[in-house]
């Protein structure tokens, strides 16, 4: 089995700067790639806010800190991602640019090198097709925040070895998560229960059948959610929950899980949820 040094991670947005975070605190060498200077200056700083916070509530030292910084490189070239021994890919949730990016990559980077997509749902098997190493093709579906979050879901495609599996497995392990093991299917495990509740409060939203404060009340109160559905909406993005509905519908065809209008309708208008500062909810 592969030694993996250092990863390579392809986004440097909200997952990808967590995932570069996490794969740094846990010792690996990163390579974080973005398309712009500006993309990966964000991330890095969104990195540093996340330790200095760690380091006010006394979880790390300043020099930790430092040292974190210091196992990450960023980058505009991918071609330096030829360098890592795993890579991680966390770009936006749309297949044809995730098959243009393997398309690239797999050119670029040794055979040995395992590809890791961190899609919330869209096609392992599809995805690796494009690559000359479906065999050591996987998903790796980390949750936001990824600092914070446990799970994460290790996705078999048609094509992908055990050993790459266990690979992934026993690096998410490492970096302090918790893998369950998913064979492909439409959105994976967590999405294809949650997106649908989401979208079921949207349509209860939009019949009128109560406010959006009391719909998530019930759900916190009554369900015992630490969240409600339409906040967790907001906290997660209004077009990236838009992006994963669409998948579930097109890919099962089922009329039951087409998305919310009023979902559509939000996304049209720009109202995006926390990033934008509206969404079911207004944010400073």
């Amino acid at each position: 089995m592969a030694t993996v040094k250092t990863i390579g991670v392809l986004g440097a947005g909200i997952m990808g700067a967590g995932i570069a975070q996490v794969a740094a605190q846990t010792g690996y060498q990163v390579i974080m790639r973005d398309l712009t200077d500006d993309f990966v200056s964000r991330g890095l700083n969104n990195i540093n806010k996340n330790l200095n916070r760690d380091v006010q509530k006394n979880r790390l030292s300043q020099e930790e800190a430092q040292a974190i910084l210091g196992r990450i490189k960023v980058t505009t070239k991918i071609n330096d991602l030829a360098a890592a021994d795993f890579v991680i890919e966390a770009v936006i949730e749309q297949m044809e640019l995730k098959k243009e990016v393997y398309r690239e990559l797999d050119q670029i980077c040794p055979e040995h090198v395992v590809f890791a997509s961190n899609t919330s749902g869209l096609s392992i098997t599809e995805m690796a097709s494009v690559t000359k190493r479906p065999d050591k093709f996987i998903g790796m579906h980390f949750f936001n925040p990824v600092p914070v979050m446990k799970l994460v879901e290790v996705i078999k495609g048609a094509r992908t070895a055990e050993e790459t599996a266990q690979l992934t497995i026993e690096l998410a392990q490492k970096m302090g998560k918790e893998p369950i093991v998913v064979n492909e299917a439409p959105l994976f495990v967590v999405n294809r229960i949650l997106v649908p509740m989401l979208n079921e409060a949207m349509f209860v939203l939009m019949e009128g059948v109560a406010c959006a404060e009391d719909i998530d009340k019930g759900m916190k109160l009554g369900a015992n959610h630490p969240i409600g559905p339409l906040a967790l909406a907001d906290l997660i993005g209004l077009d990236t929950l838009l992006l994963i509905a669409d998948t579930l519908y097109r890919e099962t065809g089922d009329s039951k899980y087409r998305p919310c209008p009023l979902l559509r309708k939000m996304v049209r208008a720009g109202h995006l949820g926390r990033k934008t500062g509206r969404g079911f909810y207004t944010y400073n």
